[in-house]
């Protein structure tokens, strides 16, 4: 989570760090809490294997750095790096944040899964794929749209 534990606005992300659509709506994501202080931001794993085929170990990875409480950094470091998802790469991104990458990786696959598990029963079928207050948002990906309902959201709380 990012962002005030008691924020009025939860945007839960379900997201893949090889998803082109997710690499892009990162920055928005962070302009509309930065310009929002009751809005925090939950990422979710959800990654696409058949069509992102690096997504799976890159969450393992960022999983292993959230161990040591750095997640969000890998998170920015994998949006940042989002077509360099190597074994080779990753280690590197860990070695930057002095994390080992394959330590507990049972536990980190179980981790993903529970989240992947979330987001499916949630009609999670793609990424990104949004969640305001619980509630699915089907409006645009742009921070014009996004921040139109944030404010919605605030004024019929």
């Amino acid at each position: 989570m990012r962002g005030p534990a008691k924020a009025k606005i939860t945007i839960v992300e379900y997201g893949d760090f090889e998803c082109p659509y997710c690499g892009r709506l990162q920055p928005i994501l962070e302009e509309v809490r930065r310009s929002n202080p009751d809005v925090r931001v939950v990422f979710r794993h959800f990654p696409i294997r058949t069509l992102h085929p690096r997504a799976a170990p890159a969450a393992i990875v960022a999983e292993a750095a959230a161990d040591q409480g750095r997640f969000w950094e890998m998170h920015d470091i994998l949006y940042a790096n989002q077509r360099f998802l190597t074994d080779a790469d990753l280690e590197h991104y860990a070695a930057q944040l002095d994390v080992d990458p394959w330590t507990d990786v049972p536990r980190h696959v179980a981790r993903i899964a529970v989240d992947e598990e979330s987001g499916q029963a949630s009609g999670a079928r793609g990424t990104p794929t949004l969640f305001l207050n619980g509630v699915r948002y089907e409006g645009g990906h742009d921070l014009d749209s996004l921040t139109r309902a944030v404010e919605d959201l605030r004024e019929s709380a």
